[in-house]
């Protein structure tokens, strides 16, 4: 078994989207009824803010950067001074666009409602390149994460791919749809790509229902340069396909307080697991101890690192051949 020791490296991470998540909680969501809410939480969110909030709760130096509306910026520049996480956001006109969440204490699930938000141009993308080319060093762990924001093309993430290969960084992307699509068809791949099942059916263009279906896509895309794939189950855990054997890893479930942001918090894991250099097993042990951990916690939050530490001992690993 892997130690869970670690060393510190710092990571960058980019959300080009980032949003203002408003959790409402209800006791069961009925559609066409009125609800009485039982709280409402409103969280500075986007895959890439998430995931630096977890890496800053697990001591990792973090640098958040990205588009941010000038206009409620507030909410961001409150949690990255909570968290001591260094903001190079490119600030633009307008404002961030806030995704509300339906809670559903009942159904232990969660309904969203992304709303517009920011209109980027190329511009807004080049004074990203600008921040990224000074904050990257050879082995930098980069993480480009998210949707885009309206006007970006759907090679964007290609292109800063492109960039942070170039200048040596270790490149985790977690997307979907188009953006995932075509920095997967361009000739410099991430090191590690992260899709939840439904990612991976929507990139493969067909239904992938047993577990040997998500492997072979996963296998595919590691024999076509990706080092590192993990698939995301849910509750079932994740695979994790690199050389070698893959593995499938999964913990009992738990009493989530919240199921928002427990993908990002495994991405989180798989990027502190990857900076202490760990083997896949490791790297399995910790990205699911995070997104489980996770569950306890509203927001993007991890609880003490002790917590994380035993629920990576407890993660149940099987091997597949």
């Amino acid at each position: 078994m892997s130690t869970l020791d670690e060393d510190i490296r710092p990571v960058v991470t980019v959300t080009l989207n980032p949003a203002i998540d408003q959790t409402i909680t209800v006791e069961a969501l009925r559609p066409g009824h009125v609800h009485r809410a039982g709280a409402v939480r409103r969280n500075a969110g986007g895959k890439g803010v998430n995931v630096a909030s977890c890496l800053a709760d697990w001591g990792t130096p973090v640098v958040a950067t990205g588009l941010l509306g000038a206009g409620n910026a507030a909410a961001f520049e409150a949690l990255f001074a909570a968290k001591g996480i260094a903001d190079r956001f490119v600030r633009l006109p307008g404002e961030t666009r806030v995704n509300v969440k339906i809670a559903d204490l009942a159904a232990a699930d969660t309904t969203d409602l992304n709303l517009p938000g920011l209109t980027a141009d190329a511009e807004a993308l080049d004074r990203v390149r600008r921040t990224l080319r000074e904050l990257v060093l050879p082995s930098t762990p980069v993480l480009l994460a998210g949707s885009l924001p309206d006007g970006l093309p759907a090679d964007s993430y290609a292109t800063l791919t492109a960039d942070l290969r170039a200048q040596g960084a270790r490149v985790v992307l977690d997307s979907s749809g188009p953006p995932l699509a075509a920095a997967l068809a361009a000739p410099d791949l991430p090191f590690c790509i992260k899709p939840n099942r439904h990612e991976l059916e929507a990139w493969a263009g067909a239904p992938l229902p047993a577990t040997a279906d998500l492997l072979e896509a996963a296998r595919g895309l590691h024999r076509s340069g990706v080092a590192v794939v993990v698939v995301s189950l849910g509750a079932d855990g994740a695979l994790f396909v690199a050389d070698g054997p893959a593995l499938h890893a999964r913990l009992p479930a738990v009493n989530a307080l919240s199921t928002v942001g427990a993908g990002d918090a495994m991405v989180a894991g798989l990027i502190a697991a990857f900076g202490a250099d760990r083997t896949l097993e490791g790297v399995a042990r910790l990205s699911v101890a995070f997104a489980t951990a996770k569950l306890g916690c509203f927001g993007p939050n991890l609880p003490g690192a002790d917590a994380v530490r035993a629920l990576a001992e407890r993660v149940e690993l099987t091997t597949l051949q």
